[in-house]
């Protein structure tokens, strides 16, 4: 009866007595096979039923409003990007080009900082090659300057196609780079970059430095994704997805909110807070060896799970569902298989690891996830403390958690898709057709 109602719902207006209709023989052969003792209808079923399929079809014409939470540098800015690439056709050439600018300045920023945190750390470069190169990076200063036209033998054509003029067009600063990324001193330094800012995206963007530093340069998907810009203010985007057709069919509006995760930006959450049906999230599973940009004495994954109660207890989202992604997988492996411990930053992942539900079998990588894991359902399980005009019981709420890395797009393709189908049954259960 469920799955035929839901299909009906899906039709236009003129289907609405055969939705009727049909609903409520279904619901008189239930009532036959189940008591055995009449074949009509009790009176009220014909009322619910049209209230159900009314309800069910303003379900689906309102967009499901989505917010975006989570500390800064987590992945939220990826998965709006994710969104667009899955769902409104991506990027154009020319869209592809005007985030050059924003993929040069998170390269110079990456090398002006390991060259910054050579001296800090005590380490030596190799060569006097790159020393220089060193004074060469420093002397720009943090943001990539302009370069000089003259160093541009096409720049006729550069200006015909509209491209920005950057010191990625200069041989020289090009050279620079690609001698400090090449010397060990400075591989050290970025084996240390837990002990110092430093994006995710350096190693990425490094590696194919020299082709992003190609004349002819358009950024590819990949490189969209990695790219990072700090989030201000409030951001959405709006976008269609299919229903499946054992759902009823059609087409579901969602509008996705991102939102600043620094300090200073969280004052701004609340002016999201409105109408949200459901709260994604993110959580950098590779922070646990970080400290905050805005403050050095605090742990960054803890600042996550901090972050994640206020949330969590927070009663203006009582009502929406909670979905958290568990991010940056490959980074927090990448960490791990390369000697980095959450036990020397989270002293309590020992005992975890000895508790009587361990098993015999040990990857240091998936116990670290199920640690961090345990300690945001630890969170669910709080006592939280409310005034009595918050009448929410926090035991009964659902938590649903995903093992994620944004910038992989099938991975958020596979996610989305289990994220989509669990709002459309609460929907479904919202009117009581599950």
């Amino acid at each position: 009866m469920k799955l035929r109602m839901l299909r009906c719902l899906r039709h236009s207006k003129t289907h609405t007595h055969d939705l009727e209709s049909t609903a409520v023989a279904a619901a008189a052969a239930a009532a036959t096979t189940t008591t055995n003792t009449t074949t009509t209808p009790p009176p009220h079923t014909t009322e619910q039923i049209k209230q159900q399929c009314n309800d069910m079809q303003k379900k689906f014409q309102e967009p499901i409003k989505i917010l975006l939470l989570g500390t800064a540098e987590s992945g939220k800015t990826t998965i709006i990007k994710q969104m667009r690439i899955l769902h409104i056709n991506g990027y154009t050439n020319d869209e592809r080009r005007d985030q050059i600018p924003e993929i040069y300045q998170n390269i110079h920023e990456s090398v002006y900082q390991l060259v910054q945190h050579m001296t800090i750390l005590g380490l030596e470069y190799q060569s006097c090659a790159s020393r220089n190169s060193a004074a060469y990076i420093i002397s720009l200063g943090e943001t990539a300057p302009e370069s000089d036209k003259k160093h541009l033998p096409k720049y006729t054509l550069a200006r015909q196609l509209k491209l920005k003029i950057t010191p990625f067009t200069q041989i020289e600063y090009c050279d620079h780079v690609m001698t400090l990324w090449n010397d060990l001193g400075i591989r050290t330094c970025f084996g240390r970059s837990n002990e110092f800012p430093l994006l995710d995206s350096t190693k990425y963007f490094l590696d194919n430095f020299e082709r992003i530093s190609d004349y002819d340069y358009i950024p590819s998907t990949e490189d969209i994704l990695h790219s990072r810009k700090v989030t201000t203010g409030i951001h959405k985007i709006t976008f269609r997805v299919k229903i499946p057709k054992t759902l009823g069919g059609g087409e579901q509006e969602f509008r996705m909110y991102d939102v600043g995760g620094q300090r200073d930006q969280r004052n701004k959450w609340i002016q999201a807070f409105e109408g949200i049906q459901a709260v994604l999230f993110l959580i950098s599973c590779a922070d646990f060896d970080q400290s905050l940009r805005e403050d050095p004495l605090q742990n960054r994954l803890q600042e996550a799970l901090n972050l994640f109660r206020g949330v969590w207890q927070n009663r203006f989202l009582a009502s929406a569902g909670i979905i958290v992604f568990l991010n940056k997988q490959d980074i927090m492996e990448r960490k791990i298989r390369t000697g980095t411990h959450i036990v020397d930053y989270f002293p309590e992942f020992e005992e975890f690891c000895n508790s009587p539900q361990a098993e015999n079998y040990f990857d240091e990588c998936d116990w670290t996830k199920k640690f961090i894991k345990q300690k945001l359902i630890d969170i669910t399980q709080e006592p939280v403390k409310r005034p009595s005009r918050n009448k929410m019981d926090y035991s009964k709420r659902e938590c649903y958690y995903h093992f994620t890395v944004a910038t992989d797009t099938s991975c958020i393709r596979k996610v989305f898709n289990d994220v989509h189908q669990m709002i459309l049954h609460e929907h479904m259960a919202s009117v009581a057709l599950l």
